[in-house]
């Protein structure tokens, strides 16, 4: 099954197999904790994630994993300390169990403590399944490759249930929304990929779908149109890319990379980039495929951005370095790594109009100013709520935050960084000072700019967008609509609509109402 959520029934001392997907602990009253193990307790759920919800650095995957993603070794010290800070000792009543080990690059992602409540019916069900061969229970159950037999999970979604902002709603996916993108032309299509392995063209003004992009294999993680609307191109985490016609709806072109980190348009020519996990930054002339690489450390290109001038692009890796490419030479001009580039992964990059500033975000907490024209670092920020912290050591994550997202203002000297901890920092570039910091209830996926404003947008992973005041950093206006997390989200170039997509399957189509306008 390539989406949704199940829930396996509690029975005491379960013991997981190998499961090719991630992997979420639900209703956990109990957590021993080994030295590489987890054990749960009886009456503890396991929420389990499809295959294609698998781990990585890159901006859209991991906006489709609502959030960064922590080790395995992390996770234990984390749970070590909550089970030393805990009140009770319930741990010391619970019977024996079974423990979970970790295996490859299994991660536990999230733990929810709820009330136990009322005894779940399931239990009984769950003393059946213990002699279940789940080897011929695989062959009986149709989309189950993991071989259990799972129930689905009632009222995933459910948990931000209210109003309704929207004008439209595209609701043709049927598991999470990963990415949108408008075409730039005429700004009526949007383009969505998702966890269902489909990606559709469809129009704003009342969801009619045009087209669907068919063929995919794996989460469609990556979309958009060029620089003149004539082409939409999607990608899935596998590496498959493709592109069509919009005119003929028909498909022109298609390559298979490594796995998929980002993929963007040039911004004046049919000409398509991504950066994939082996480190390579590719080039294709569409839709004759004339190619060009761009080989990078031997770690995954995390993102990336081509440069205004088109001339060149910017690459951030895993290992915390920055090139700046010359498309026409292939070769890099300036290689930020050490001190001068970041102390773990980069997340985002982005670059003011005209080109000659570049802004880098890490999950190592800091945005980096760099001069695009001499490759050096002129300015460093770090939001006040964590510049406490100690540094991290080369190759560390801060276990409690990252830069997601960033962007400069097109009309003051302003840049806005968007924090895992929910924060939207502010920042003055001529002083280089923060100016203000405004608060989420959760964490920010994305942010963007308004075209000739001071008006920053945010989208978080309470599923509500919000528009701030980068002069004053009031909030203008929020608009609510979706009932799990924003994944993606796009602005028209007059701003009078916000398109969104979600946990909750679907997309949405927002118009901006403001009194100042």
């Amino acid at each position: 099954m390539s989406g949704g959520a199940w829930v396996l029934p509690p029975r005491p001392g379960l013991v997981i197999p190998v499961l090719p997907c991630d992997w979420r602990l639900c209703q956990s009253t109990s957590v021993a904790i080994g030295p590489d193990s987890v054990a749960l307790s009886a009456g503890s759920h396991l929420r389990l994630l499809p295959p294609g919800r698998r781990g990585s650095s890159s901006a859209s995957s991991r906006r489709a994993d609502s959030g960064r993603r922590l080790g395995p070794e992390k996770w234990i010290g984390r749970f070590r300390r909550m089970e030393s800070e805990s009140e009770s000792g319930a741990a010391a009543d619970t019977p024996p169990l079974e423990t979970l080990s970790f295996h490859g690059d299994e991660e536990i992602i999230e733990v929810v403590e709820l009330d136990p409540g009322p005894p779940d019916p399931a239990d009984d069900l769950a003393q059946e399944m213990e002699d279940v061969d789940f080897e011929e229970e695989e062959e009986e159950e149709e989309g189950n490759d993991e071989g259990w037999v799972l129930e689905p999970q009632e009222g995933v979604v459910g948990s931000m249930e209210g109003p309704d902002d929207s004008e439209v709603t595209f609701a043709l996916h049927s598991a999470s929304v990963f990415c949108v993108s408008l075409d730039p032309k005429t700004n009526t299509l949007a383009v969505t990929g998702g966890e269902d392995d489909k990606a559709f063209v469809w129009r704003l003004s009342d969801g009619e779908l045009l087209f669907e992009c068919a063929g995919h294999k794996d989460s469609v993680t990556c979309a958009g149109f060029s620089h003149d609307s004539t082409l939409v191109a999607t990608g899935d985490m596998s590496g498959l890319l493709k592109v069509w016609q919009v005119d003929t709806k028909e498909e022109v072109w298609s390559f298979e990379a490594g796995d998929l980190e980002w993929m963007e348009w040039h911004p004046r020519a049919p000409v398509l980039l991504a950066g994939t996990a082996d480190g390579n930054t590719w080039m294709w002339k569409v839709p004759n495929g004339d190619c060009k690489t761009f080989q990078g450390p031997n770690c995954p290109a995390t993102c990336g951005r081509v440069l205004p001038d088109g001339k060149r692009a910017v690459v951030g890796y895993e290992d915390g370095t920055i090139r700046i490419w010359d498309l026409k030479q292939g070769s890099p001009i300036h290689v930020l790594k050490g001190t001068e580039g970041h102390q773990g992964p980069l997340t985002c990059v982005a670059t003011n109009q005209d080109g000659s500033l570049i802004l880098t975000g890490s999950v190592d907490c800091q945005a980096k100013l760099v001069s695009a024209t001499t490759g050096k670092v002129v300015g460093v920020f770090r939001p006040e709520t964590v510049a406490s912290q100690p540094s991290l050591g080369e190759g560390e994550e801060s276990e409690s935050n990252s830069v997601e997202s960033l962007g400069f203002c097109s009309v003051m000297p302003l840049a806005a960084v968007g924090y895992l901890d929910g924060t939207l920092a502010i920042y003055d570039l001529s002083t280089q000072t923060l100016r203000h910091q405004c608060q989420h209830q959760s964490g920010i996926v994305q942010l963007l700019w308004e075209a000739g404003t001071a008006v920053v947008y945010t989208c978080s992973l309470d599923g509500i967008v919000r528009l701030w005041d980068a002069r004053t950093g009031r909030l203008l206006t929020d608009y609510r609509g979706h009932t799990a997390e924003i994944l993606d989200f796009a602005l028209s170039k007059d701003a009078s609509l916000v398109v969104t997509t979600s946990g909750d399957h679907k997309a949405k189509v927002f118009c901006v109402q403001r009194p100042d306008r």
